[in-house]
């Protein structure tokens, strides 16, 4: 018998036009959902205001980590939580290049785009060899496509170091694993949004906003689809 997790990927790879990608009825939008599900989605709708982390019987703006080591981003818009239905939309569009569920995350970030949209976008380039067993980059194909409906041109970076999985590592030890690991060569404008699937723990975002504002940038924000849950980090 086939899993929920199963027909749901089916579904987003068949992308059958009209009906809700989440309950597969025939109420959707255009975007590609119902109105109940949109709703039911997990929504961050309490979270940091500088990293998204979502905030749980916390009094405040900021999550501890932001107020004790204050990252080099400004802000991060990440609407939705890393969880149920959006953690197998995530899955099926980053590891299966499901373009369906690539669109549909599209589609849900620009429902929740962020207040201040910077200059130009910025996907979190991946190492080359990386990307060529992937077969794309995940925060490229999303940059692409918010870039063409948002009117922003869209800048370019590169990892030049080879970073083990991040998946397993703690806050700090991603914060070393990454040192070193972007490069900027062109010129940048002032404010940049960086563009990326899933922020964990903000530790890429830092170190790519880092790079961004030793080279011109004056403020640097995180767009991205969904947001780990403060448990799972």
């Amino acid at each position: 018998m086939k899993t929920w997790a199963q027909t749901l990927s089916r579904w987003f790879k068949l992308g059958v036009p009209g009906y809700c990608a989440f309950c597969f009825s025939a109420r959707a939008c255009d975007a590609g959902w119902c109105d109940e599900c949109f709703a039911l989605l997990p929504w961050n709708d309490r979270h940091c205001e500088q990293c998204a982390e979502p905030l749980v019987g916390h009094v405040g703006y900021r999550c501890g980590h932001c107020v004790a080591e204050p990252p080099d981003f400004t802000a991060t818009t990440a609407a939705l939580c890393y969880q149920g239905p959006v953690t197998s939309l995530v899955h099926d569009f980053k590891f299966h290049g499901s373009p369906r569920a690539g669109m549909l995350l599209a589609e849900l970030m620009l429902s929740r785009r962020p207040a201040q949209l910077g200059d130009a976008l910025l996907a979190v380039p991946m190492y080359p060899g990386r990307a060529k067993t992937r077969g794309f980059n995940q925060a490229q194909w999303l940059a692409e496509r918010l870039g063409a409906r948002t009117h922003k041109p869209l800048l370019q970076a590169r990892c030049v170091k080879h970073l083990p999985s991040q998946r397993v590592l703690n806050r700090r030890e991603r914060q070393r694993n990454l040192a070193g690991a972007f490069v900027v060569s062109a010129p940048v404008p002032g404010h940049i949004t960086i563009i990326d699937d899933v922020v964990t723990t903000g530790a890429t975002g830092h170190a790519l906003a880092s790079v961004l504002l030793a080279n011109g940038a004056q403020r640097v924000d995180i767009w991205a689809a969904a947001r780990t849950p403060l448990q799972k980090n």
